[in-house]
């Protein structure tokens, strides 16, 4: 994922997600093509698999610092383990933890009350973590046995999509 600077002018699409590292996504995207998919399925690039845990949306570059601020949260060991797979409505093709561990239900909660000590709406639906594997999926099958990996999480981080592409922001720590 690039790094750079970031311009204080404009706008950034942010959000804050996990994200796997290589043996978790390979074993991610083998999973994947597993699947039966249908004609027209538009597959997550690799480099783009995560895990959202908050989407902040447009944010104004001016107040980036203020934001990584706000973000400098420890992040709570723990493993995620994932079922087999599913397609949502809307044909979006994911896989979901076999169960949501304590941790990263409190990591969500504890993100979310910094992303509002700043003054910035949350989302109000339900957290349900998941990893998005391909859109426009309606009739994908995935296999029937679950992921057989773990993913070990130690941290999380900011991200701002630009130009098609994901570039990771620093946090403090």
């Amino acid at each position: 994922m690039p790094t750079g600077p970031i311009s204080d002018s404009g706008e950034l699409r942010l959000f804050v997600a996990l994200w796997p590292g290589a043996r978790v996504r390979a074993a991610i995207e083998h999973r994947r093509a597993g699947w039966t998919w249908p004609p027209g399925t538009t597959p997550v690039a690799p480099a783009r698999l995560h895990l959202t845990l908050h989407f902040i949306g447009a944010f104004p570059a001016a107040r980036l610092p203020a934001l990584q601020q706000a973000l400098r949260l420890p992040c709570p060991r723990f493993e995620l383990g994932f079922g087999a797979g599913e397609v949502w409505r809307g044909g979006i093709a994911v896989l979901r933890p076999r169960s949501v561990p304590a941790a990263i239900a409190g990591l969500h909660a504890e993100i979310g009350d910094a992303l509002r000590g700043i003054g910035l709406g949350v989302e109000t639906r339900a957290f349900r973590p998941h990893v998005t594997l391909a859109r426009h999926a309606d009739g994908a099958r995935p296999p029937a046995d679950e992921l057989s990996v773990a993913w070990p999480v130690r941290d999380f981080v900011l991200v701002a999509s630009r130009a098609g592409a994901y570039q990771r922001l620093a946090l403090p720590r």
